[in-house]
């Protein structure tokens, strides 16, 4: 290349040789143009020997947040979002949109707004959303009703959980009432917090039905709640302290509930290829196949229950153990999401395969009425199974440590609560968990 340089510039100067002196300025010309051209050849052909080599590298930026996490932040910002708090799109990343929302809801709340959710303010948050969802169209009629739209139904909820009484407006609601030839419109008086009424389907064979079915009570806010008082009091109530039977059999199912949260996940970490959400997707196809022994549970004895389940258990298919396994995922799956037939089903499972000490979770639903109409005589019979199996030496699955339990236990069965039947919609594959093998 520098020899190419070399002669370009002898070439320029032989060219350029005969031109008269009369022509000087022209030649400085020239010859500026030749060092211009020299210089430039010079310049680039040093600037080639020393340009670097580049390496092109894509950097794939992996998230910080890990799965779980992100899965948990989506419930939150969806649930923030619903409330009235613009947390942006469900990501599962909490950025400066989703604090915000945070602090808002927070302050709304009575709560410091740091932007950062305490344990306790997440899950009230997340437990009503999963509330007002699952309460439908009556959940629709009180935001509408509330000035402060769906903000308000999280202090309705609130004060519900604290023993506030909510009045309803003193107003005239018009039901529209559908029969065989032209709909009726009536003016209806609404005086008392009462339910709103059902619309009511008229025809050959339909059963009449007034008013409205309860709506689903929250384990997840009425064991906020006994949490708080828990704590105020000082501690558990124990057998040589326990002045209210009822409120000791609360402190128990919720203790109950979350001892049953955390064996399940631990189980469920044992599940290869199988997240925690998918898991949580599939625990609910338990309940349509169940429907009618769920529904009987508040109208049958135990013993023709448990038949029912038996039977339903040997139709599944599934190995008893793989079953068990399963039930008990899905147990603290029902729980956790605060759908209370999940739970129920699978405690009904576990005690159809052989594990009658789960049946003083079936006691505590029908006592305190969640997933089944309150029946404490019917929920007697399944506290004494359990007591009976812990008796015989079965080995306890609630909270082992604490001895004095069942005394605890007998001594406030029998006390009651408040109705929650729950609607569940039709699925056609039952869910199955099998712990791997060893080789």
């Amino acid at each position: 290349m520098f020899n190419r340089m070399l002669a370009a510039v002898a070439t320029v100067a032989l060219v350029s040789g005969p031109v008269t002196r009369a022509s000087a300025d022209a030649g400085d010309v020239i010859g500026g143009v030749i060092g211009g051209v020299i210089g430039g050849v010079i310049v680039n052909e040093a600037s080639k020997q020393r340009r670097p080599t580049t390496t092109t590298r894509t950097v794939v930026r992996k998230s910080s947040v890990p799965s779980a996490a992100r899965t948990q932040n989506r419930e939150t910002q969806t649930a923030l979002n619903y409330f009235g708090f613009p947390a942006g799109t469900p990501d599962g990343v909490l950025g400066r949109n989703s604090r915000n929302a945070i602090s808002q809801y927070q302050a709304h709340m009575g709560y410091a707004p740091t932007g950062q959710l305490t344990e306790y303010e997440r899950t009230f948050l997340v437990g009503s959303y999963h509330r007002a969802i699952a309460g439908g169209v009556a959940t629709n009629q009180l935001i509408a009703q509330n000035p402060m739209g769906a903000r308000g139904l999280l202090t309705a909820y609130r004060d519900e959980a604290a023993g506030v009484p909510r009045t309803a407006p003193q107003q005239a609601v018009t039901v529209t009432v559908p029969v065989a030839t032209a709909p009726v419109t009536a003016a209806v008086p609404q005086a008392q917090p009462e339910p709103e009424p059902e619309t009511i389907q008229a025809g050959a064979g339909a059963l009449p039905s007034f008013g409205t079915a309860p709506q689903a009570a929250s384990m997840a806010s009425a064991c906020n709640k006994v949490s708080l008082v828990t704590t105020t009091n000082g501690g558990f109530t124990t057998v040589a302290n326990v002045t209210d039977p009822d409120f000791a059999l609360s402190e128990q199912f919720c203790l109950a509930r979350t001892y049953a949260i955390a064996t399940g996940e631990t189980l469920a970490q044992q599940i290869p290829n199988l997240t925690v959400a998918q898991m949580d997707a599939q625990c609910p196809a338990y309940v349509p196949p169940m429907r009618s022994i769920l529904s009987g549970l508040s109208i049958r004895g135990r013993d023709t229950i448990l038949d029912e389940v038996s039977e339903f258990a040997l139709s599944s298919g599934q190995p008893p153990a793989q079953l068990a396994t399963t039930a008990r995922i899905c147990l603290s799956s029902g729980y956790r999401t605060d759908n209370a037939e999940v739970a129920l089903a699978s405690a009904l499972l576990l005690v159809a395969t052989g594990e009658p000490v789960y049946a003083e979770l079936i006691g505590h639903h029908l006592s305190r009425g969640f997933g089944a109409s309150t029946r404490a005589d019917l929920a007697r019979p399944w506290y004494e199974m359990a007591f009976t199996a812990l008796d015989g030496g079965a080995q306890a699955v609630v909270a082992p440590g604490q001895p004095e339990r069942v005394q605890l236990l007998r001594a406030a069965t029998g006390i009651g609560g408040t109705a929650m039947p729950m609607k569940g919609d039709k699925a056609e594959v039952l869910p199955t968990f099998a712990m791997p093998t060893s080789q």
